[in-house]
């Protein structure tokens, strides 16, 4: 593993090795390593006349080479970014400026109403007006004289369960030891380009930057309206000549189920990773025949831990229906189940809660001691910092770990306890079908299946008899024309609990 102790050491060493270099690009706009150096330096300077260091800054904007421009700089002033998405509503925004306390934000001068809206009365950086202002070369170096291997790199939010969202802070060592690991062991170099799917808000997209940045690839971001329109999707990945994805599930079933491939293969990848969701093994073998000669990654792994804490390359032929491992530990990643005792599960087929230790662990919650204290505690005889996913998963017979699904998505039915995932990994795995939510309605204690595909609801109900225990099996399948996605390309879970409330009480 490398000496470095902040991540602006691989910035600059790619800008003094081969500066001339995109280091990212977004359709026709491109920022060589050096251009993006010179403009996060100008951001870092004006940072520095507004913050002291380890502050946090937000970064509201859509993502750009001049966004990403701006989380460098951020660094560069000794604090750490929190990216924002600009399209989530106003209330949200406001939580967040309340909980960081952020006393600055970089911004597009469009955004400049909807903050005010926010109440916000601190200092605005406008992306815009970047070029025109100067290095402060004194002002950096004294930051970056102070700076440390465990001071916080950036935060990401999630949601809360008391309505209130929480920022989970990752430190600069914390990426340097994942990252490290994640481009050894997938072969990931300088000859790379990454096509980034996921927003700057959601943790996706830390390693599509940091893989980019600590080999001297060029990251290609790649705007969200592109998903829509798989042709044209395609047609770019071609054209940037994208030879990594590192997507979430939906995004590449996006591709796969609306039929992407018979228009075009975009030959040139060789290596398409996956995570956030299970990845039905239909879609999955759609990939693989298109692109045989490619690597497939699962990856699991939820923010706190930094990115990923296990992964699986896929080397198997699995058939519709059967479950995909999410494999083994990253190095530096001791990865174990705990049963409702909090006693380690070593028996195989037995389900447990994934709990992670090791590397990489994160900060916790920023300003919430609350919340850290209930998710991050200290076990074995070690008294190891470990994190206490939520997730269940047990171990195969073959030493690999298998998802189960999420604690607060299990449910009991009929007097027995169901993974909603199950189900929908049946829907999911069905001819016909691209996508389906499922959705519990607990007052009419029944389960409701909403479908993107050309068959019947009574059809499918009838094939599913045929695959699920009659107590797994929907209520009512319900033909939708679109099922929707999250902005981090997750299907949209929310709205078909609120479409249930408002349409099927």
């Amino acid at each position: 593993m490398q000496n470095v102790s902040n991540v602006l050491e691989y910035l600059e060493r790619n800008c003094a090795t081969c500066g001339d270099k995109i280091a990212v690009e977004q359709e026709d706009i491109q920022l060589s390593y050096k251009e993006l150096t010179e403009a996060a330096r100008k951001f870092g300077s004006v940072i520095a006349r507004e913050t002291v260091s380890k502050e946090p800054v937000v970064i509201l904007a859509e993502k750009s080479p001049l966004t990403l421009a701006a989380m460098f700089g951020t660094v560069y002033a000794g604090c750490f970014y929190v990216p924002v998405h600009p399209q989530i509503p106003v209330e949200r925004i406001e939580k967040i400026l309340h909980v960081l306390e952020a006393k600055v934000v970089v911004t597009t001068l469009d955004m400049e109403d909807k903050l005010k809206e926010c109440g916000f009365e601190g200092s605005s950086i406008y992306i815009e007006e970047i070029q025109s202002k100067e290095v402060d070369e004194a002002e950096l170096e004294a930051r970056r004289a102070g700076a440390e291997e465990t001071d916080n790199l950036y935060g990401i939010f999630t949601s809360g369960s008391t309505g209130t969202p929480k920022c989970i802070v990752v430190s600069h060592k914390a990426v340097i030891d994942f990252i490290s690991h994640f481009t050894e062991i997938f072969g990931i170099t300088g000859e790379d380009k990454i096509g980034n799917q996921a927003p700057f808000d959601f943790d996706v997209s830390v390693k599509d930057i940091y893989s980019s940045l600590k080999e001297g690839a060029t990251l290609v971001l790649i705007r969200k309206e592109l998903f829509a329109l798989p042709p044209g999707l395609i047609d770019y990945l071609c054209e940037k000549k994208v030879t990594t994805l590192i997507w979430a599930v939906s995004a590449l079933c996006q591709i796969s189920g609306l039929k992407g491939f018979d228009y075009r293969v975009p030959e040139q990848i060789k290596t398409v990773m996956f995570s956030g969701e299970s990845m039905p093994v239909k879609q999955l073998n759609i990939w693989r025949k298109a692109l045989p000669d490619a690597m497939f990654v699962n990856l699991y792994g939820p923010t706190e831990i930094t990115c990923n804490c296990t992964y699986h390359i896929i080397r198997e032929e699995y058939t519709n229906g059967s479950k995909l491992p999410i494999g083994k530990p990253f190095p530096g990643r001791n990865v174990f189940l705990l049963d409702e005792n909090r006693q380690v599960i070593t028996q195989p087929g037995k389900a447990g809660e994934i709990c992670v230790a090791g590397e990489s662990i994160s900060g916790g919650y920023y300003h919430d001691p609350k919340q850290t204290e209930e998710k991050f505690i200290f076990y074995g005889e070690e008294k190891a910092l470990t994190y206490c996913t939520g997730d269940m998963a047990f171990l195969g017979e073959d030493g690999l770990l298998y998802f189960e699904g999420r604690k607060d998505f299990q449910i009991k039915h009929m007097g027995h306890r169901i993974e909603l995932e199950e189900v929908e990994n049946a829907i999911n795995n069905l001819e016909g079908i691209t996508r389906c939510c499922c959705v519990f309605q607990k007052e009419r204690n029944r389960i409701l299946a909403f479908y993107m595909g050309s068959e019947a609801s009574g059809s499918l109900r009838k094939i599913l008899k045929d695959k699920l225990p009659i107590y797994m099996v929907p209520s009512k399948m319900i033909q939708v024309e679109e099922v929707p996605l999250s902005k981090n390309g997750k299907v949209d879970r929310n709205y078909f609990k609120q479409k249930v409330m408002e349409e099927y009480s």
